[in-house]
C-alpha cells in the first residue's frame, strides 16, 4: 500500500463522465516542495495536480483522483484537447529550468515508479499514454526536460522505448500518428527529442527522429 500526506487543494472541478486514460508527468520548476505545495494550495493560483512526489519520495495527494485536477493546460494529445478531463496529474519537486534544474533522485523516481504502476493497474492506462507535460503541450512546456530517466520506467514496462527503425514515412506524419500536436512543428520535434533523444534537441527532424519515430509506431501496435 502506498502512503501519501494528504495536501488538500481547492483548485479542482469535476471530471463528469470523462475516463480516465492518461498519467501526465510534471516537474514543478520551484524552488522548494513547500513553495510548490504552497503554490498549489492556494486558491487564487488556480493550479493543481493529484500528487506531488519531493525529491525524498514523500508522496503528497493534493486532489482526489475522481476529481479533476488543473495541471495540463491548454494540451493536447491524439486529437484529445481535455486533457485534464481524461488524466492523472504528478508532479516531481524540482527546480526546473528557472531555479537550476536537477538529476531527480533515485529515490524520488521510485516513488514515482510505485504509483504510476499503482494508477496504470486501476485505470488499465496503456503504457504508450503514460506522458510528459512536454508531449501534450509542446508549444508551451517543457517539463519534465531532458533529465528525466525514461528508460527507468521503460524497464518496468512502464512506457515506450522504441527501438530505431528505418522508414520512408515522413517525421511529421509519424508525430501525428504518435499524437503530438503538430501547430508548430518545431516545437512538436523537439518536445519528442525531449523525450527520446534527449542529448539533442535542436527541433531539426532528422533520419535518427525519424527512426525512433517508426519505433513508436510498431512498438503501439504490438500493445
Amino acid at each position: 500500500m502506498i502512503n501519501f500526506i494528504e495536501k488538500p487543494s481547492p483548485s479542482y472541478n469535476s471530471r463528469g463522465n470523462f475516463k480516465i486514460d492518461k498519467i501526465i508527468i510534471h516537474y514543478t520548476d520551484m524552488p522548494s516542495c513547500e513553495a510548490s505545495l504552497d503554490r498549489m494550495c492556494d486558491k487564487k493560483n488556480e493550479v493543481s495536480a493529484h500528487y506531488l512526489i519531493d525529491t525524498d519520495g514523500t508522496i503528497y495527494h493534493l486532489v482526489n483522483e475522481q476529481d479533476r485536477a488543473w495541471h495540463a493546460g491548454v494540451a493536447l494529445w491524439q486529437g484529445d484537447d481535455n486533457i485534464n478531463s481524461t488524466s492523472i496529474g504528478i508532479e516531481l519537486e524540482n527546480k526546473g529550468q528557472r531555479y537550476g534544474y536537477e538529476d531527480f533522485p533515485n529515490i524520488q523516481i521510485n516513488a514515482l515508479i510505485e504509483l504510476i504502476k499503482d494508477i496504470k493497474t486501476r485505470y488499465k492506462i496503456a503504457k504508450q499514454n503514460i506522458l510528459g507535460h512536454s508531449d501534450v503541450a509542446p508549444d508551451r512546456k517543457i517539463d519534465p526536460d531532458y533529465k528525466f530517466p525514461w528508460k527507468k520506467l521503460a524497464e518496468q514496462n512502464l512506457c515506450i522505448d522504441p527501438k530505431p527503425t528505418h522508414t520512408d514515412i515522413d517525421l511529421l506524419d509519424l508525430l501525428e500518428m504518435i499524437g503530438y500536436d503538430l501547430s508548430n512543428t518545431q516545437n512538436a520535434i523537439k518536445a519528442f527529442q525531449r523525450r527520446y533523444r534527449p542529448n539533442k534537441i535542436d527541433g531539426i527532424g532528422d533520419d535518427e527522429c525519424t527512426e525512433l519515430a517508426m519505433g513508436i509506431i510498431l512498438e503501439t501496435e504490438k500493445i
